[in-house]
């Protein structure tokens, strides 16, 4: 997860948990509940949404997803404002009931505050999620970081292949323009012609059968009889 973005406890050791801290441990994720603020006011960092919310109940862990790097960039390029800015965010509650009414309370009510305030005219626009922990989020986040570092190689293996083409013609055009500059010299003109491959002639006969002599009706029959008186 993003520490800008992250505002939770503060760090400890970690130790092995016993089996009765476990079991304590899991009943308390159990209790606790999960509400999604699906826009942060601009500014607005962790730290305030959890001064904020903190006044309605205890508060576990703070999370908030930042703007994609390209908006970044354009708004730190055409705007005075340099600090990073939040899209959405997710807060903890220790009960989730105190979740769910705070969520109930607050979605689509003014932020409020003293009179000139920066986020006074702000609206919430939040919601509880049912049977969602803190687990979840944080395996989410990961899967997206992944899924963002898979792209990444992708385009950079498609920008490496694209240069290595690039130069390879480039190569090649100085190895003609080096050819060609030397057949100026010597006073011949490079002309590029094509391949003239002439067909071999069909030799006489190819691919001719003779026919066998068949006999016509016409044809008379010399009888066998007068062919041997003949001989003998």
């Amino acid at each position: 997860m993003d520490p800008e973005g992250f505002a939770g406890p503060s760090k400890k050791i970690v130790t092995p948990l016993t089996p009765e801290a476990l079991a304590a441990f899991k009943a308390a994720q159990d209790r606790a509940g999960v509400i999604y603020i699906s826009r942060i006011p601009p500014g607005m960092r962790p730290a305030k949404v959890r001064h904020l919310m903190s006044a309605y109940g205890e508060i576990g862990r703070v999370y908030l997803q930042q703007e994609d790097a390209k908006r970044a960039y354009l708004r730190r390029k055409y705007t005075s404002t340099k600090k990073a800015h939040f899209t959405e965010g997710w807060v903890e509650f220790k009960d989730k009931k105190i979740a769910r009414s705070v969520a109930e309370m607050l979605n689509a009510q003014p932020i409020g505050g003293k009179k000139g305030t920066r986020w006074r005219d702000d609206v919430w626009t939040m919601k509880y999620l049912p049977r969602f922990k803190w687990n979840m989020l944080t395996e989410q986040v990961a899967h997206e970081a992944a899924i963002h570092s898979a792209k990444l190689r992708v385009e950079l293996s498609q920008s490496k292949s694209e240069q290595q083409e690039y130069l390879k013609n480039v190569e090649l055009a100085r190895v003609l323009d080096k050819r060609a500059a030397r057949k100026k010299e010597k006073g011949e003109e490079m002309v590029m012609r094509p391949n003239d491959r002439r067909k071999r002639p069909m030799e006489e006969g190819e691919g001719y059968q003779r026919k066998k002599h068949k006999p016509q009706e016409g044809d008379e029959a010399v009888p066998l009889n007068s062919v041997l008186d003949s001989v003998f």
